[in-house]
């Protein structure tokens, strides 16, 4: 199927970067053009706009985005998803959960984000 950044004082640099959307107790609807076993890069806040990327499997390159969304479904060692992105010069890493969690499982990105890989694992 489908084959945690270093704390420092930079974190706090990034806080503005990104917000976490608090998951709900239950699995959410599929957002738009996101359907369930995907993890979806969106081009808009909130899982609005365009889908500028829609994953199964691992990659890497290059696109631009607001916001994100794990759709991923139950599957040890590969239902998470190890999220790469650049911003101001930095590059970080955040472990995203699927829906419903526990754990986070959309975030929102302020403008200039560029994601670099999406990498399936295991628990975060």
């Amino acid at each position: 199927m489908r084959t945690s950044v270093f704390v420092t004082a930079a974190v706090s640099a990034a806080v503005g970067v990104v917000t976490a959307v608090a998951p709900a107790a239950f699995a959410e609807p599929d957002p738009s053009g996101c359907p369930k076993e995907y993890f979806c890069i969106y081009a808009g806040e909130g899982q609005a706009g365009a889908v500028v990327l829609k994953v199964t499997d691992n990659w890497s390159g290059s696109v631009s985005g607001r916001s994100v969304f794990n759709n991923g479904i139950p599957y040890p060692g590969a239902d998470h998803v190890q999220l790469t992105w650049t911003y101001n010069g930095g590059t970080w890493e955040e472990c995203v959960h699927y829906n419903p969690g526990p754990g986070t499982y959309k975030y929102d990105f302020e403008p200039g984000v560029t994601f670099t890989k999406v990498v399936w694992r295991g628990e975060c």
